[in-house]
């Protein structure tokens, strides 16, 4: 398996005063490095690493989240006040709950 389609991510740790290199897709995993092009190769040599390990043991690495299929549906789960309000506001601009709720979704 191929570690070109994970989930990377090299950001500044001011706890650890390093770079953190993580992957989404095995969220217990990091590398920290001063450099964080390092950083980022190291987070990359460790999956690749722990990906051979998965395949001498006989596991099934994680589908990369670019590599899933989405439906487009997923629930939420919104406090009755902010429900109200979510249908009055789709309602004065007469367009459906759902509309109004991808709309705020997708400007967030």
């Amino acid at each position: 398996m191929s570690t070109e389609h994970y989930t990377y991510r090299v950001r500044w740790s001011p706890v650890d005063q390093e770079h953190v290199g993580t992957v989404a897709e095995f969220p217990s995993l990091s590398w920290l490095d001063a450099d964080p092009r390092a950083a980022f190769d190291g987070i990359r040599n460790l999956v690749t690493e722990v990906l051979e390990d998965m395949a001498q043991t006989g596991e099934e690495p994680p589908v990369a989240l670019a590599d899933r299929d989405y439906s487009g549906k997923f629930l939420v789960r919104v406090p009755p006040e902010a429900h109200r309000q979510l249908a009055l506001d789709a309602a004065e601009q007469n367009v459906s709950l759902n509309r109004l709720a991808a709309q705020r979704l997708a400007a967030s």
